[in-house]
């Protein structure tokens, strides 16, 4: 099975849909049921929208082509993310340290086995281990890596950049590794796509998507693999999943509405309650919960006009504590020309990540690479719009 983007340097966790995405301006998203997009608070003239709500951003990885999708450990002293090593053709697993008062480049190491797909990197809770999906024990790997070589090698004879492509790789399983890349032990050998995953809070459960059934869906089971349940099943991509900071709800994406038109979902830890929060005619994917604030962070844009070409930004919402499928109109907090998507909160909430195609000043084409600012936490919470009114119930 595989899923096609013109997504070139996004992390292989990044993306299920096949949208063609070509990044230039910022456009408003269309959301159903709910007041036109709030506008974010003004700027000076000619300063870009984000910097009424962060500092100016850092970039924190360096020393490969590519690297995204960062997650902090619950100390916020690490992160881990997935980077594409010089020389090779698919992610692999790394982590790095992280000093919140300094955010910059640290020197990576490498946790994954170093062959095969690799994806999906979440500390444990106790912070003494590292959760990610792989695709090393691939009986064919020595083709399938040939085949990824010479399908790298046209593209730069022919000067071509190739759709973002990603496989949903049967021999992808769930691993868990300490944070020196030893004591590696495998969680699922299901047949099939085991990948997307993280702990909840409390570190007893691992959410995941697999295409064990046919289809990707989110199941959850216990942190040793143990006890798998599956908590969706409808035609459609349903997938990159996490535990809300109480370990009460699920926010996620699916196409289900419409093929690749990936939008946000949350439902509670059993699989209840299951309900869109986004809509319209765009792509919205990638929620991340704000640890201490009733925020919900996700990349979108609007696909409303055939004619334009969407750009990728983050956007927040309030969402109600006690019900956190009521949410208010989003604000978008980025519009910056390159692509900004796979957002997630320090454990403190007071600094975002996010991977993003920027220039950091080098001249040079930007590539994807994780990026690091300090949120004006004061000034968001002013300019976020209230919760959308609760509907009545059906007479």
């Amino acid at each position: 099975m595989q899923k096609n983007c013109n997504l070139v340097g996004w992390s292989a966790c990044s993306v299920r849909a096949a949208v063609t995405v070509v990044v230039l301006i910022a456009i408003p998203l269309v959301r159903p049921r709910a007041a036109e997009i709030t506008p974010a608070t003004p700027t000076e003239a000619g300063q870009p929208l984000e910097t009424a709500f962060m500092a100016p951003p850092v970039r924190i990885t360096t020393g490969t082509p590519r690297a995204g999708e960062g997650y902090f450990s619950a100390d916020g002293r690490h992160i881990c993310y997935q980077a594409v090593p010089e020389g090779y053709p698919f992610y692999q697993i790394f982590t790095q340290d992280f000093d919140p008062a300094a955010p910059g480049p640290r020197p990576a190491r490498r946790i994954s086995p170093g062959r095969g797909r690799t994806t999906c990197s979440w500390f444990s809770t106790d912070g003494r281990h590292l959760l990610f999906a792989s695709g090393h024990l691939d009986p064919a790997l020595d083709a399938t890596e040939a085949k990824a070589r010479a399908e790298a090698e046209a593209d730069a004879r022919a000067g071509r950049r190739r759709r973002y492509q990603w496989d949903f790789d049967p021999r992808m399983d769930l691993f868990v590794a300490d944070l020196d890349g030893g004591g590696l032990r495998r969680l699922t050998d299901a047949p099939g796509y085991d990948a997307e995953c993280s702990y909840s809070p409390d570190g007893r459960s691992i959410l995941f998507v697999s295409d064990r059934d046919g289809d990707p869906d989110i199941y959850v089971c216990d942190a040793d693999g143990g006890n798998v349940r599956q908590l969706t099943d409808q035609p459609g991509y349903d997938g990159g999943p996490f535990f809300s900071p109480d370990g009460l709800w699920i926010a996620y994406r699916t196409d289900r509405a419409e093929k690749d038109m990936l939008q946000i979902h949350v439902m509670r830890a059993d699989g209840s309650d299951d309900t869109p929060v986004t809509g319209g005619k765009g792509v919205h994917w990638a929620p991340f919960w704000h640890p201490t604030r009733p925020w919900l962070i996700w990349t979108g844009a609007d696909h409303s006009n055939p004619s334009a070409r969407p750009n990728y930004d983050l956007w927040v919402a309030r969402y109600d504590p006690t019900a956190a499928t009521r949410t208010g109109p989003p604000l978008r907090i980025t519009d910056h020309p390159g692509a900004d998507v796979l957002p997630s909160f320090s454990p403190d909430g007071e600094i975002l990540m996010w991977t993003a195609s920027r220039d950091d000043g080098g001249g040079r084409t930007p590539s994807s690479q994780l990026w690091a600012s300090r949120i004006r936490t004061d000034a968001l919470e002013k300019a976020l719009p209230p919760l959308s009114p609760a509907l009545s119930p059906t007479p």
